[in-house]
């Protein structure tokens, strides 16, 4: 008698679910290059606070933000309005993080919608249970001392609310480019690289290859750890092209001429290659890695694309060591986003580590307290001094017990953070009698 086993078939896996979302014009932009790629497949939504940029997207999936307090008009380059139009709809941001795995969040920092939100819509897709990754960039040193600032205050409150961020600055991508390279050839390279590490990323985690690589296991080295990655894409060719392709990584300026392999806590690998890619193209990759970042964890995928017959392209992602500043946007529910966005931007704490550019400090407020209660002695005595005709002060005299008007400064909401007003060393935004010491009787 012959007892047979009957071997059930494992029921089917459910696909990765990765989502894509623009965030502000920036992001908006980044989103509509990735979905004219390889990468249109996916899952893509875009927010912002300026209806008309929404509306000029072609892509359907769209979220509006702040309409009460900025009515469709945008942040204006302010990050604490940004903030707040993500706190006013924070259920809608909250639905589009719903059955989401993996979300990369697309945007630039130094602005106001995405330098503000992004950390919003960081933290609420992981409550929700995504793994968080945002691609960022950073502004070139022409766009002035306050937006970057701004930027890597920004970057701070990123880290603190995603899983990873991956960060590429303007000024570094300029550098691989010719000196007469048009704006537009500038912002279609940085949008290719941007593409390339959320692509390898993707193609690691859903593609099967020469050597695979796990959600989980990406999650192991991501999850929680709140820290900034840096990254690189490199392409060779040839009986040398493992060879070329990293000595081409290690020179190129987004991993500062290779400084930043020795900071790095963890490093991702993406490795593909057409139908002859071979084991010793991977080792020869990942021996010279290993030299260049000794003390890191590694993770490597290796896959076969027939678009790369006779080359071999490498991503690399360095997750640097860190601590990031702790979030604090949203403990305190009770404040404002006015309130908890520092004036000056965090002062002499923050540097700016990224451009090598001394912080500038904004000028004390422009703002005194009102006149000190005077006794009436001493009002009479200061009706006496002031110039005038003698009927003048008689009649001034006269009137010398009168009380004083309960006159107070009255805070300007948003435009506390904007620059005063000045004329001559005086700040012309300041009520003359206060600026002169006249009290009002």
């Amino acid at each position: 008698m012959t007892t047979e086993h009957k071997i059930e078939s494992p029921p089917a896996s459910k696909p990765l679910a990765v989502k894509i979302v623009g965030l502000g014009c920036a992001g908006i932009h980044m989103a509509e290059f990735m979905i004219q790629t390889d990468l249109r497949d996916l899952a893509f939504a875009v927010v912002h606070s300026d209806a008309r940029a929404l509306a000029a997207s072609t892509i359907p999936n769209k979220c509006l933000i702040g309409t009460q307090i900025l009515h469709g008009l945008g942040a204006g380059g302010d990050p604490a309005l940004g903030q707040a139009s993500a706190e006013e709809d924070l259920q809608p941001l909250r639905s589009l993080c719903e059955e989401t795995d993996l979300m990369f969040i697309l945007t630039g920092l130094g602005g106001g919608t995405g330098t503000g939100a992004a950390p919003a819509l960081a933290r609420l897709a992981g409550e929700s249970g995504a793994l968080v990754l945002a691609v960022v960039t950073l502004p070139f040193e022409f766009e002035g001392a306050r937006r970057q600032q701004q930027a890597r205050w920004g970057l701070q409150r990123l880290q603190a609310a995603a899983d990873g961020v991956l960060c590429l600055p303007h000024q570094r991508m300029a550098k691989l480019l010719e000196e007469r390279s048009s704006a537009l050839e500038a912002f279609k390279a940085t949008h290719e690289h941007l593409a390339q590490g959320v692509r390898s990323i993707w193609q690691m985690l859903t593609k099967f290859g020469l050597l695979n690589v796990e959600f989980a296991d990406l999650c192991s080295v991501l999850r929680g750890r709140h820290c900034e990655s840096a990254f690189a894409c490199a392409q060779a060719a040839g009986e040398e092209r493992a060879r070329l392709a990293v000595e081409t990584l290690a020179a190129s300026p987004l991993l500062e001429e290779g400084k930043l392999f020795s900071e790095a806590e963890a490093v991702l690998v993406s490795v593909v290659g057409g139908p002859d890619l071979t084991l010793a193209d991977v080792n020869g990759v990942m021996q010279r890695m290993n030299q260049q970042a000794e003390q890191a964890r590694f993770m490597v995928g290796a896959i076969i694309d027939d678009g790369f017959q006779g080359r071999l392209g490498v991503t690399v992602i360095l997750a640097r060591r860190g601590q990031p500043r702790k979030e604090t946007a949203f403990e305190n529910r009770g404040a404002s986003a006015l309130e908890v966005f520092p004036a000056g931007l965090g002062g002499p704490e923050i540097e700016n580590q990224f451009f090598g550019v001394a912080a500038q400090h904004r000028p004390a407020s422009r703002f005194v307290p009102p006149a000190p209660k005077l006794s009436p002695e001493q009002t009479r005595r200061l009706l006496e001094q002031r110039p005038g005709s003698a009927a003048r002060r008689r009649k001034s005299i006269a009137l010398w017990s009168q009380g004083q008007l309960p006159l107070e400064i009255v805070s300007r909401g948003r435009f506390e953070q904007s620059e005063p007003t000045l004329h001559q060393g005086e700040d012309l935004d300041v009520p003359t009698y206060i600026r002169r010491g006249v009290s009002l009787n």
